[in-house]
Formats: C-alpha cells, sequence, structure tokens
C-alpha cells in the first residue's frame, strides 16, 4: 500500500474527501517527524512508537575492494510495533 492507498482508505474509513484524508495524513506523518528529529519518543497506544536511536561507531569494509573502513556514528529512527498491532499481523495461538 502506498500514501495514494492509504488516503483512499482513510477516506473511506473517516468518511471525509480524499483532499482532508491527505492533508491530515500528511500533518500527522510530518508531526512524528519532526519530534522525532528532536529527540522525542512518539507513542501511538495499541500501534507502536517511533523513537531515534544512536548507533554506534563500527567497522565496516569497502565492497569493491575489501578495505576496512570506519562507520561513524550516527542517529537513526526506529518503529516498535505495540502489542495489538502485533496482534492483528499475527494473532497468537
Amino acid at each position: 500500500m502506498n500514501k495514494g492507498e492509504l488516503v483512499d482508505s482513510v477516506a473511506e474509513k473517516a468518511n471525509v474527501t480524499k483532499k482532508q484524508a491527505d492533508a491530515v495524513l500528511t500533518a500527522a506523518i510530518d508531526s512524528i517527524m519532526e519530534a522525532v528529529s528532536k529527540g522525542e519518543k512518539v507513542t501511538l497506544v495499541g500501534f507502536g512508537s517511533f523513537e531515534p536511536r544512536e548507533r554506534k561507531a563500527r567497522e565496516g569494509r569497502n565492497p569493491k575492494t575489501g578495505e576496512a573502513m570506519e562507520i561513524p556514528a550516527t542517529k537513526v529512527p526506529a518503529f516498535s510495533a505495540g502489542k495489538l498491532f502485533k496482534e492483528k499481523v499475527a494473532p497468537p495461538k
């Protein structure tokens, strides 16, 4: 599912126009990205949480030459699925 298909689905389920659904979805995504980029954790109960994580510096290899190289430490966005989301994808047996 791409963003356009998601907008269509949201518009149908919320009984709003596609333009309204697109505006709300875009605002929500922008707000999440903005908060995580500031170092905040965003939790949507039942869905999951978005947070920045520190990735340590590590040694890597240049795939062409096989030469060892240092990969610097960085921050990366991370998503952890919530309990309801996990159960929806893989129902407990």
